[in-house]
């Protein structure tokens, strides 16, 4: 593994997306490992819980535009756009329990990566935003059925469509973000919750964790999700979406 570090030497895995120059934004490679390491995982029993974290100054600036330019080719691009689909559904997926540390930026992708996880730990200093919409393109990888059921509709269309960022606390009080905590002690109390889980039994935990994600999946299902990719690249071909985009690239750009 070369942007995804692994370290599950006992019952608590850690996965660090390593992409720090980058803020940890999702590079069709990153995705394809985290896919990768979610799947290995499931073949070791004895790992009861997985930690989900960024390197550096942010937890994930979400897709990499740059890498996701591809999209603009016609054959390989349903299958880059399906990468991160793919990897959200493998960590909803996995036997452990995952828990996303969240500090700095959480963006777009990353906001989806930190829903499918099971819990969310933030940092008092994590900014979550959803940019897409500015972007020109729609809020694909299975996002919009996450966001509904942790925080419902009206919610998910108003942070979806103004693409307003929103902080740590105000998560948590939509219920997106099961605490907040310090910066400093983040990793502590992450640690701490994961070593805790991991003493309950086995079978109970991945009892339990099925149960709420076939739940979850009555209240907002994902199977739609293998139509984003369909929409995303239409976006993308979208005069109008690409101007949208390009003013919103623009913009920034001034700032």
């Amino acid at each position: 593994m070369t942007l995804l570090t692994v370290d599950a030497g006992g019952p608590v895995a850690r996965l660090t997306l390593a992409r720090p120059e980058r803020l940890n934004a999702l590079s069709p490679a990153l995705l394809a490992e985290l896919i990768e390491v979610a799947r290995a995982l499931d073949a070791r029993p004895e790992v009861r819980v997985a930690v989900l974290a960024g390197e550096g100054r942010a937890f994930c600036a979400g897709f990499d535009l740059e890498a996701f330019t591809a999209l603009d080719a016609p054959e390989p691009a349903r299958e880059t756009a399906e990468l991160g689909r793919r990897a959200a559904e493998a960590m909803t997926a996995m036997r452990a329990l995952t828990i996303a540390q969240v500090h700095g930026h959480c963006v777009g992708g990353g906001v989806v990566l930190a829903a499918a996880c099971d819990l969310r730990v933030a940092a008092l200093d994590a900014v979550f935003s959803i940019p897409e919409v500015e972007l020109g393109i729609p809020l694909a990888w299975g996002g919009i059925p996450r966001l509904v059921r942790e925080i419902g509709p009206a919610m998910t269309k108003e942070l979806v469509l103004t693409c307003r960022p929103f902080a740590a606390e105000e998560a948590r009080a939509l219920g997106f973000v099961n605490r907040v905590v310090p910066a400093a002690q983040l990793a502590h109390e992450v640690d701490e919750l994961a070593a805790r889980l991991a003493e309950r039994s086995p079978l109970t935990l991945t009892a339990t964790k099925a149960h709420v994600n076939a739940v979850a999946e009555e209240l907002a299902s994902t199977a739609g999700a293998v139509r984003d990719a369909d929409v995303l690249i239409a976006a993308l071909a979208d005069p109008q979406s690409r101007e949208v985009g390009a003013r919103y690239l623009a913009g920034r750009g001034r700032g």
